[in-house]
């Protein structure tokens, strides 16, 4: 994060604008969409804490598309920011999963085995 020390709820909306790369993008509100997008991804978590249930192919969609227009580094950062350490344990199996992260990275996370043995099967 070159021109962010820290990322705060003051300066995210700029940082996830200066990262923000949708060429079909015409106005603010695909902007917004695809920045709540964090708040889809965790209402899904929450629903699989509460639940047991994960909709593995709906958070793999948001994650590759919030990626996409964000950019892997930013989109982490901002994932980092903006998730509870609670969530990390479900979503660092889809970042690997994904190629977003190495196995080598957040080495201090557990991995939800359930989640890990939901994605072994696409």
């Amino acid at each position: 994060m070159l021109l962010f020390e820290q990322l705060t709820d003051e300066n995210l909306l700029i940082y996830a604008a200066k990262h923000y790369t949708n060429p079909r993008c015409i106005d603010a509100e695909e902007f917004y969409e695809d920045l709540n997008r964090i708040k889809y991804i965790k209402r899904l978590l929450n629903k699989y804490e509460e639940s047991g249930n994960i909709s593995e192919r709906l958070i793999l969609n948001h994650l590759i598309v919030f990626f996409n227009v964000f950019g892997i580094e930013p989109a982490l950062n901002m994932l980092e920011f903006k998730l509870d350490g609670k969530y990390w344990p479900v979503i660092k199996p889809f970042l690997i999963f994904l190629k977003y992260i190495r196995n080598d990275q957040y080495t201090d996370i557990k991995m939800d085995q359930n989640v890990v043995d939901v994605l072994r099967k696409i």
